[in-house]
């Protein structure tokens, strides 16, 4: 029989490389999705992005920072490096993402980095929908500093290899975010 403790290393161990790989969705509405796996290296350049912020607002800059490498990283794994900031520019393009795309891999982008323990002043949100002239919808990722305050990590405005927009929730549900070319 095992010890006890060499079984909870294994688990461990197991949990923390599946913390290191995410699904990416992709050509519109996720329907296709690929693993991403990040190495130690990658993992740690992130790690210590967000261990230089001293304050929220710092976090949130590096957190764009960080998520934009990560999607950079993916996009050598993945198709998504084609894939550009709308929907307009990478129409029929391989690896095209929809807001639907951006915001499911956003969001698992930030959990991954929550479950590291790396986020200090903000916690990731449930994704959030903006919803103009009952026909237009749009999706974002979320997160919420310790007071409250919520901001979009939108990643659609520029595409795959842009970091994200980042601004308060309130000024992206009044119509906020420009496509970045």
């Amino acid at each position: 029989m095992k010890a006890p403790w060499l079984m909870s290393i294994a688990l461990w161990a197991a949990t923390a490389s599946a913390e290191d790989s995410i699904a990416v969705c992709f050509n519109y509405g996720c329907q296709r999705q690929e693993t991403v796996r990040y190495s130690d290296v990658q993992l740690e350049s992130v790690r210590e992005r967000l261990a230089a912020a001293s304050n929220a607002e710092g976090e949130r800059a590096a957190i764009a920072v960080a998520v934009g490498r990560l999607y950079a990283w993916a996009a050598e794994q993945t198709p998504i490096g084609g894939d550009r900031g709308g929907n307009l520019a990478d129409e029929g393009r391989e690896g095209r993402m929809d807001c639907i795309d951006h915001s499911t891999t956003a969001d698992r982008l930030l959990h991954m980095i929550e479950r590291h323990g790396w986020l200090r002043f903000h916690r990731v949100q449930d994704r959030v929908l903006r919803r103009r002239f009952l026909v237009m919808e749009h999706w974002s990722a979320v997160i919420e500093d310790r007071t409250g305050k919520r901001f979009v990590v939108d990643s659609w405005f520029g595409g795959a290899l842009k970091p994200p927009l980042l601004m308060s929730l309130e000024e992206w549900l009044a119509g906020g975010g420009e496509i970045v070319e």
